[in-house]
């Protein structure tokens, strides 16, 4: 199930996020991290990004059997002359979902969400195939 997680996030989910985020760096993926990453970096990562995100900023979860499998994000353009634009960033699907068409539902409801929060221009940051996942 996709979901927008509320800010500010529960301690379990910002540690449910940092765990996606270790694995998606100790599976190679390109997102700004060097392996080893710790747990503990990772939560830091995550808590600075929630905190310092415009009020407007959308983080959607997905989750499997209560855990965080997948996430994305969509953050305003910090220019007051494009209020309608946004660009989307740091989608991460755990290894053990990869490969099931999550990568593709998250982009998905991040767009609609956009759409339905007033975005009619966003950017996609570069992604690429890194191992057997779709990765920022």
């Amino acid at each position: 199930m996709i979901e927008r997680l509320i800010l500010p996030a529960s301690d379990s989910d910002r540690r449910a996020l940092a765990q996606l985020l270790v694995d998606a760096v100790d599976s190679g993926a390109a997102v700004s991290f060097l392996a080893p990453l710790t747990i503990e970096r990772a939560d830091e990562w995550w808590r600075g990004v929630m905190s310092a995100a415009d009020s407007r900023a959308i983080f959607l979860v997905a989750r499997d059997a209560g855990r965080i499998a997948g996430t994305v994000q969509l953050h305003p353009a910090w220019a007051s002359n494009q209020p309608h634009r946004a660009e989307i960033v740091k989608l991460l699907v755990h290894r053990s979902r990869r490969r099931t068409g999550l990568a593709t539902q998250l982009m998905q409801a991040i767009e609609d969400a956009a759409r339905r929060a007033g975005f009619s221009l966003f950017r996609r940051r570069p992604l690429c195939h890194r191992g057997a996942g779709l990765v920022e």
